[in-house]
């Protein structure tokens, strides 16, 4: 396949690309917000590589555009790929799978044809756009397909995939019809990452039980097409936020006023806070469930705390999401219908997306962070929150189920199912002590400052420079 003249030596695959598009003609793209962006948009400055992705807009057909010291490359989706591709199997089929069931999957052929098509033209963008011998580096659950056409396309390339959620256990992951097709997908990548050290056990109990071959300590032995062996890496990789951008923003004057304007505009009371996308793994009903008890009996009271609930929309098409909506805002009521007086209300629900800024406000505001998620890969608001508190204060509530209680281990851990002991964790971090709040928060804060964003990219590109020598 033949390559552009300014083909790039480092190429970064995803469903989405890191802008949106606009109906202004002076400013077409803007930054999108997202925690892929995030830990990306640093690593694509250091290399002034390329990113190919959809542009979020069904048929918008676009020529690859600089943006903010990056090549970008949009592929194109049509409206009904967006709804069988996106909205289908990966929204509908891989997401609720990988998260435990938690919602029902649904198995449909027509949703798989979709998703093998795109993944196929997302391999041909990213084989057009790489140069000879470049790093690929594909993302996430939507693209999962994309290692083994790209090996297929592109046999000199050095191909890297990082999963962003989690990966299920065999028993759960092999009611997929489609699963010997998704794992070869994947072991198409040199190397494959993960979040947790479990996630990355599962995949390679997934793989010796469909193909029976060889794993050692995170290695997996993959036969090639010409009947020789290659090694592909599998193992854990916990990404991570860029924590000096988070402690800058905190010390900022102006957020840290906007902070102290928050807390007096909610009546300079305990602030719980939590911060999700509207999901069903996010744990709010339970998180909802557990705060209104513990208002009902008594435990807390509305004139002295209260809970700041940031839910920024998602898949709102996809029915799970309608009705999750519906039951999140019956809850809300039902819980401020009961215990709300004239002055004071007991839940702040804001169903929008915020700033980057008016977030690190928040972080600063809120006393307590809630974070409740029944299945998370990584969770990084618990990181952004910790990165935020400059003030070496606050307490971090963190279910063990997502992804980051694996290294914020001086979090209060909680399992949201468990609605009692959700509660007397909450009580536990209002009635915390400054003293115990320093102690802990000092070492989370070591710990994200440590293994930052930086620190995430750097250890999975090592590992596939180390497979690039092997080659040689």
């Amino acid at each position: 396949m033949s390559r552009p003249p300014a083909a790039a030596d480092v190429v970064v695959v995803s469903n989405r690309l890191p802008v949106d598009h606009s109906d202004d003609p002076a400013e077409p793209w803007r930054r999108s917000p997202g925690g892929l962006v995030a830990a990306l948009e640093p690593v694509m400055r250091s290399t002034e590589g390329a990113w190919v992705g959809w542009p979020g807009t069904a048929d918008l057909e676009v020529a690859p555009f600089d943006f903010d010291g990056m090549r970008l490359v949009p592929v194109t989706l049509t409206a009904e790929e967006i709804e069988l591709y996106y909205e289908g199997f990966s929204n509908d089929t891989i997401w609720p799978l990988y998260h435990d069931v938690i919602s029902p999957p649904g198995y449909h052929r027509e949703w798989w044809d979709a998703y093998v098509r795109v993944n196929r033209r997302f391999a041909e963008a990213a084989a057009a756009v790489a140069a000879e011998g470049a790093t690929v580096w594909v993302h996430d659950y939507q693209l999962q397909l994309v290692p083994r056409m790209l090996r297929e396309l592109r046999a000199d390339l050095v191909i890297g995939y990082f999963h962003h959620i989690p990966f299920p256990a065999y028993g759960l992951y092999s009611q997929l019809p489609w699963r010997r097709q998704v794992l070869d997908g994947l072991l198409g990548a040199d190397v494959i990452g993960f979040q947790r050290v479990a996630d990355a056990g599962n995949f390679a109990r997934a793989v010796r039980r469909q193909f029976s071959y060889e794993t050692r300590a995170g290695a997996i032995t993959v036969p090639t097409a010409d009947g020789g062996r290659r090694i592909a890496i599998a193992k854990a990789y916990p990404i991570s936020i860029d924590v000096s951008l988070y402690d800058e923003l905190a010390r900022r004057p102006d957020i840290q006023a906007r902070a102290r304007e928050i807390r007096e505009g909610l009546g300079d009371r305990k602030i719980l806070l939590g911060v999700d996308r509207l999901d069903y793994t996010k744990g709010i009903r339970h998180r909802l469930k557990a705060y209104g008890e513990l208002l009902a009996e008594g435990r807390l009271n509305v004139e002295d705390v209260t809970l700041v609930q940031v839910a920024s929309p998602s898949r709102e098409r996809v029915g799970a999401y309608m009705q999750l909506r519906d039951e999140i805002e019956q809850a809300v009521g039902r819980i401020n219908g009961e215990t709300d007086t004239v002055d004071y209300s007991a839940v702040r629900y804001l169903h929008h997306s915020y700033p980057r800024e008016e977030m690190v406000a928040l972080y600063l505001a809120a006393d307590v962070m809630l974070v409740t998620a029944l299945r998370d890969g990584m969770n990084l608001v618990a990181k952004e929150y910790v990165a935020s508190r400059v003030g070496v204060d606050g307490v971090l509530v963190l279910s063990e189920f997502a992804g980051a209680a694996d290294e914020l281990t001086q979090a209060i851990k909680v399992n949201p199912h468990d609605i009692d002991g959700l509660k007397d964790a909450i009580l536990a971090a209002v009635e915390l002590s400054p003293k115990d709040q320093t102690r802990r928060m000092r070492a989370l804060r070591r710990r994200v400052r440590e293994h930052d964003v930086a620190d995430w990219s750097e250890r999975f590109m090592l590992d596939l420079e180390y497979l690039r020598g092997q080659r040689a």
